[in-house]
């Protein structure tokens, strides 16, 4: 009986794995998990309706593709004529003198121009819903990238030249590093050259201990560098869609390292790399072992009664929903909040929303069914496309035809340690943040509270950059002033992950206004704002030193009730 128990089980298990393998919404979730051909579909009957527009756009394209190849010929027979095209002017792709001296080049950068240009006034020619609009968009976006010259080997002057130079063995490297890259990374091209940069002896460095451990986080405390430290501690929350040392990165370039040797005593939470036992945790599962666990342990630890807190991305947006959930229970051990690049209003999520409506949840869903988690790797596929051209498409072209290896750069090799999603918690956050904005609107439940972000009445630091696609910083500015305490507003020169590895150099620059009010517009506050050439790390060490109070002599590291565990940075950020 046992045998034919088996052997029913056996069949049973089959059967349902093969169910769910033809159930047309697995196939859909695995084929197109984001949608795209129902857009592509929607957007091809709008074209359909208006085929007078689509011929138009097409007219129009032919003759000024003509007209660039009747003006490349005069130039290729010394004339300087210009071209149909309106090009960029600052564009790092094109900066080679080739492209303007080389007839061929020209015009392969000409006809480029042209199609991008075309292609988007098809695309701007249809009405589409919004959500069909925004993968729309997104499409166009990443067929014009793919499409540039130097992606390609008869539009890349770079790679003649390199051939040249090393007597053909860079295409031979290049074929090899293709191949090698087929095989053993997806068909993506290498960003980093593995063991570069090891965690723990190039990168998170910053010296300490592991003071707390649970089945979610590690908890480390930083051994101080200043003799005497701020009495209230620090406690850094990062996101957990990548490993915390994004924030503690190669010395010289580590936030934490800045923070400590400004005199503050950091607490570092480091989230673990869930698996499949991990797959029904919650948001309210993150915030309450995350950290609400750890503000416990840091005011256990430093006998301090309140701790100033400071999150990155959605690692700020747990430790704002945090201070929301301890005001709605009369709680106020939080002095002050940090918040780096992170939205807390979700009415404009930038180019994410392309991932973010509920039919892609949905398939998203059916994706994470079977393993009780979303892939590492297809978080950061999804990262790499939003900057594919700096990401994916310059690699190509080094790596591919010019037959380069990647040059070391450690924010890179953080971009590669990517983490899994557990899926009960990643369909809840983007369906409450990004679909329903309940954060925001202060309609959001988390263990039992309703969180208004109003009610966070601690004064805020609110840094966010200019050129951020993750986090657009008009958003950030709407999440802002959801706040109901003295707001600093901070705008840096960079992006997501440079804006939050910033540390003083000539070229930083960020911008503020004297006053503590925020407009309604985002633009009103940009217009008013002075430009510093300067970090924002200065401009808040000074806001954090405000924060800090009094100096004191540093507490141990750990304590009775929670000794160390171990060295930082630890065991989780090293388990994958």
């Amino acid at each position: 009986m046992r045998a034919e128990e088996r052997a029913r089980r056996l069949v049973g298990s089959v059967a349902d794995a093969v169910k769910d393998r033809l159930d047309p919404r697995t196939v859909a979730a695995r084929v197109d998990p984001i949608g795209f051909v129902p857009a592509l579909a929607g957007a091809a009957k709008a074209v359909a309706t208006h085929p007078a527009t689509a011929a138009k756009v097409g007219l129009g394209w032919g003759l000024d593709a003509s007209r660039a190849g009747a003006v490349s010929a005069l130039r290729a027979l010394g004339a300087t004529t210009e071209g149909p095209a309106v090009l960029a002017e600052r564009d790092p792709r094109y900066k080679d003198p080739v492209w303007e001296e080389n007839a061929w080049y020209w015009l392969c950068r000409q006809e480029y121009g042209l199609f991008a240009a075309r292609l988007r006034e098809l695309a701007a020619s249809v009405e589409l819903e919004p959500i069909t609009r925004r993968k729309i968009d997104f499409l166009v976006d990443q067929l014009i990238e793919a499409a540039a010259p130097p992606n390609w080997p008869a539009g890349s002057p770079g790679m003649v030249q390199r051939a040249f130079e090393t007597g053909g063995r860079s295409l031979v490297r290049g074929a090899r590093n293709a191949l090698r890259d087929l095989v053993q990374n997806r068909g993506l091209p290498q960003q980093h050259t593995p063991g570069e940069f090891v965690v723990g002896e190039h990168l998170a460095t910053t010296p300490g201990k592991v003071v707390y451990r649970n089945r979610l986080i590690e908890l480390i405390q930083y051994a101080p560098q200043t003799p005497q430290v701020h009495e209230i501690p620090l406690l850094m929350s990062p996101p957990w869609i990548n490993k915390f040392y994004i924030m503690d990165l190669a010395p010289g370039r580590s936030l934490v390292e800045w923070a400590v040797q400004h005199g503050h005593t950091v607490f570092m939470i480091s989230y673990r790399d869930p698996d499949s036992s991990l797959r029904d945790l919650t948001v309210s599962d993150y915030l309450l072992e995350g950290p609400l666990a750890a503000l416990d342990v840091v005011q256990e630890i430093t006998g301090a009664p309140k701790v100033n807190v400071a999150g990155l991305c959605l690692g700020g947006t747990i430790a704002a929903s945090m201070l929301a959930w301890l005001a709605a229970r009369g709680d106020d051990r939080v002095n002050s909040l940090t918040l780096m690049n992170t939205l807390l209003d979700f009415t404009g999520p930038g180019i994410l929303g392309v991932f973010t409506d509920e039919a892609t949840v949905k398939r998203l869903e059916h994706t994470m069914r079977k393993d009780g988690y979303l892939p590492a790797s297809s978080m950061k596929m999804t990262f790499d496309l939003l900057r594919a051209t700096d990401l994916l498409w310059r690699y190509v072209e080094a790596n591919w035809l010019q037959g380069r290896d990647p040059e070391p750069f450690d924010m890179l090799t953080w971009n590669a340690d990517s983490t899994r999603m557990p899926a009960e918690m990643q369909a809840e956050y983007l369906r409450t943040c990004y679909i329903r904005n309940e954060l925001a609107e202060g309609k959001l439940e988390l263990a039992g509270e309703r969180l208004d972000l109003q009610n966070v009445r601690q004064d805020a630091y609110v840094i966010t950059a200019e050129r951020d696609h993750i986090a657009p910083w008009e958003s950030v500015y709407l999440g802002a002033r959801r706040l109901g305490g003295t707001v600093r507003f901070v705008l840096s020169n960079s992006g997501h992950i440079a804006g939050v590895v910033n540390p003083p150099s000539p070229k930083s620059r960020h911008w503020f206004t004297e006053s503590s009010e925020l407009p309604e517009s985002s633009q009103e506050w940009r217009d008013d704002a002075t430009e510093q050439r300067a970090s924002w790390w200065e401009d808040w060490a000074n806001w954090a030193e405000e924060h800090g109070g009094d100096k004191i002599t540093p507490p141990s590291l750990g304590s009775d009730a929670h000794p160390p565990l171990g060295d930082a940075p630890g065991t989780y950020v090293l388990r994958s």
